[in-house]
């Protein structure tokens, strides 16, 4: 049933093209630079780990790829589709799931899920057949009749999860997937996540869970005022920061700055145990 529920579907197009593209992709607001003309690819069929501190740009580069920001510059292309030229066809490809999540709390979870189905134009049997597997699979299948205002928060992200998958997308966006999740729910969505990849689709991930990104991400890139400062798998991010064998949590550390804090940090707890 996983296997069922996680492939995506072929839209056919450009099949060869990189699963996403950012091609100097730049946006300001005002005369506040917040992404700098990133270039980045993203290859079909990997895990691919997106991270930075607060206000480096993240969370607005991840809204330019999942089509809710628009660019300044530059272009975002999706499956070969360009996200501006071609709105429809690229959001088809993509599953969105935000940080925090939000969601119609009058309708309950099943009715949710035909909502989001309708949206991509999807009906009938195999929508409800659908439905019933994702709810199942999130073990939200008691709780499909009942109105979403009476979930909890992890049983919110459970469902903001299946609506993402509803439509059988090739690409995840993912901001801090793991919040509110239970530790079973956290490791069958990792899990998800590789069944996922190895049937073809592939994930866009953020988060601030360092250890989650260095054991899932195939890739990785750290992104520090609008700009990335270091790109590729964690053998090849020990290289660029001259970090041996370092784990991700230094790298971040070192690339982003924050090694200078950390110091800081030790030196006061240091002190406050004297």
């Amino acid at each position: 049933m996983v296997e069922e529920v996680l492939s995506p579907v072929d839209r056919g197009g450009g099949k060869t093209a990189p699963m996403l593209e950012l091609r100097r992709a730049r946006k300001q607001y005002g005369k506040f630079v917040a992404v700098k003309g990133l270039d980045l690819t993203v290859h079909r069929g990997e895990i691919f780990g997106f991270l930075g501190p607060n206000g480096a740009g993240k969370t607005t580069t991840i809204r330019m790829v999942a089509g809710v920001l628009r660019p300044t510059s530059g272009e975002v292309l999706v499956g070969g589709d360009d996200l501006l030229r071609h709105p429809e066809r690229a959001k088809a490809r993509i599953g969105y799931i935000p940080d925090r999540p939000y969601l119609y709390e009058k309708l309950s979870g099943g009715e949710f899920l035909r909502f989001v189905a309708g949206l991509w134009g999807r009906e009938g049997d195999t929508v409800e057949a659908r439905v019933d597997r994702l709810l199942e699979l999130f073990q939200l299948a008691p709780w499909k009749d009942e109105l979403i205002e009476s979930y909890s928060h992890g049983m919110r992200q459970k469902i903001l999860i299946s609506s993402a998958l509803i439509h059988q997308p090739e690409l995840i966006v993912v901001d801090e997937p793991m919040v509110g999740l239970d530790p079973r729910s956290a490791r069958l969505l990792k899990d998800l996540f590789r069944t996922f990849v190895g049937h073809g689709g592939t994930v866009f991930l953020s988060t601030h869970t360092l250890e989650v990104a260095e054991a899932l991400c195939d890739r990785i890139a750290i992104i520090n005022r609008g700009q990335i400062e270091a790109l590729g798998t964690m053998d090849e991010l020990r290289s660029q920061a001259e970090a041996g064998g370092a784990h991700l949590e230094e790298i971040f550390l070192k690339v982003t700055g924050g090694e200078a804090m950390s110091d800081v940090i030790e030196s006061l707890r240091q002190a406050l145990e004297r």
